[in-house]
């Protein structure tokens, strides 16, 4: 590995006429209707399906997954209440968002974001330490040359800094993440254990 690029968290969505207001509002009625309720994703063995997974085991809640092919048909199908949530990243729904037809609860990170100060994070919402991110990273072959590695990471490390570019990427609702070519190593490492874990649990592997 060479550097973390930027990391993303994402928003716990719903459509408004599901009639909840708080992440708590939609547990209670995902606790009180076991299984009638839904959750997208971009498809199985996805980011947002392991989010999701991850939310369902933290509130005790019994949801349908239903894998999609991509965010666009999920976007439809949440305004028009065919899907119940979805965690998805921002600029899947931003202008839904901006325009009332979707209706953001939370977000998975473990900071609120300065594009939805208003908006709590799950962990504030009584999920003590929840957080999945998605992440982007630049690695290189094996065995690349140590100055090398210490050139290209140093180099990302000052554009990543730029003013301009973490304004352009703020609108995005994403964090520049840069770190040590050791660090995201172990970074790597780290996620790759937590998510083979929650597979096997849950029997997920990747569609084909």
């Amino acid at each position: 590995g060479i550097t973390q690029m930027y990391s993303s968290a994402y928003l716990l969505v719903v459509p408004p006429a599901l009639g909840v207001k708080t992440a708590r509002d939609l547990i209670a009625m995902a606790k009180a209707k076991p299984g009638a309720l839904n959750f997208s994703s971009a498809g199985t063995g996805s980011g947002t399906h392991f989010a999701g997974e991850v939310f369902k085991d933290a509130a005790k809640i019994d949801v349908v997954h239903v894998p999609y092919k991509g965010s666009a048909a999920i976007v439809s199908d949440q305004i028009s209440g065919q899907v119940d949530l979805s965690m998805s990243s921002y600029t899947a729904f931003a202008p839904h968002i901006r325009s009332g037809r979707v209706r953001p609860l939370a977000v998975t990170g473990t900071a609120r974001h300065p594009l939805f100060k208003d908006l709590p994070t799950l962990d504030e919402s009584g999920f003590k330490g929840f957080d999945a991110q998605q992440w982007y990273g630049v690695c290189g072959p094996a065995g690349l040359p140590a100055a090398v590695v210490k050139t290209l990471n140093e180099t990302l490390a000052t554009t990543l800094a730029a003013p301009e570019l973490r304004e352009k990427l703020s609108i995005e609702a994403v964090e520049p993440m840069p770190m040590s070519a050791e660090r995201f190593g172990e970074f790597m490492r780290a996620d790759i254990t937590r998510w083979t874990q929650i597979a096997k649990a849950r029997g997920i592997q990747l569609d084909s």
